[in-house]
C-alpha cells in the first residue's frame, strides 16, 4: 500500500488533514500538466481546483490498491476534455485559449536563482519551443508524453489514465518524441 493510500483510507475516515497532505503532494505536478495541456495559466489553476476537489468528493469511491496517482489523473484528463469541449462552443473563449500568460513553473523559477540572465533567456526559449512543438502533436501522444514526463507517471500508471495499454502508451510516447526531436533539429536544436 502507497503512502497516498494510506492518506486516500484516512481521507475516507474523515480525516481532513489527510486531504491537505494529498494536495501538498500532488497540486504542483497536477497544475504543471494542466499548464502544459492549456498554456493557460488561470485555466491551469481551475483544473487542479477542480481536480482536487473531485478527488475529495469521490474519495468514497477510491479502492486502496497502489493507483492513487492513475485515479486523480484520469480524473483530470476527463475534466480537460470536457472543459475544453464546453469552451469550444462558445466563440470568445476560444479566441482568447493561448493567450494566457504562461509560467515556466518551479524549474524556471529555481533556475533563474542558479542561471545567468543569457542561460535563463535560453531556458524560456527552449521552453516555448518545446510548448509550441507539443502544441502541434496528436493529442494521445501528448498527454502521454506530459504526464509520463511532467506529471512523472509510471507507463503502466499512463496507460491507466488514458484507458488503453502499456504498449500503446510507449508507442505513443516514442512517437511524441520522435516528433518533438525532428522539430527541435528543425529549428536549430541538437540533441544531446
Amino acid at each position: 500500500m502507497t503512502d497516498d493510500d494510506q492518506l486516500m483510507i484516512r481521507l475516507q475516515g474523515g480525516d481532513a488533514r489527510a486531504f491537505d497532505e494529498l494536495v501538498a503532494r500532488h497540486q504542483g505536478p497536477l497544475y504543471g500538466f494542466f499548464l502544459r495541456n492549456t498554456r493557460d495559466v488561470q485555466f491551469a489553476e481551475d483544473l487542479t481546483q477542480e481536480t482536487l476537489l473531485r478527488v475529495y468528493s469521490q474519495s468514497w469511491d477510491y479502492l486502496p490498491s497502489g493507483r492513487f496517482r492513475s485515479w486523480m489523473y484520469r480524473i483530470g484528463r476527463n475534466l480537460l476534455i470536457d472543459s475544453i469541449r464546453r469552451q469550444s462552443t462558445d466563440a470568445l473563449v476560444h479566441a482568447v485559449i493561448g493567450h494566457g500568460n504562461g509560467d515556466d513553473g518551479a524549474l524556471a523559477r529555481l533556475a533563474g536563482e542558479v542561471l545567468s540572465p543569457v542561460d535563463v533567456a535560453r531556458h524560456r526559449e527552449l521552453v516555448q519551443m518545446v510548448d509550441d512543438v507539443l502544441a502541434g502533436v496528436a493529442e494521445e501522444q501528448r498527454l502521454t508524453f506530459l504526464l509520463h514526463h511532467y506529471a512523472g507517471l509510471s507507463l503502466p500508471e499512463v496507460a491507466e489514465v488514458m484507458e488503453t495499454n502499456v504498449a500503446t502508451t510507449k508507442s505513443r510516447l516514442r512517437l511524441a518524441r520522435e516528433k518533438l526531436q525532428e522539430h527541435l533539429r528543425e529549428r536549430g536544436v541538437a540533441a544531446e
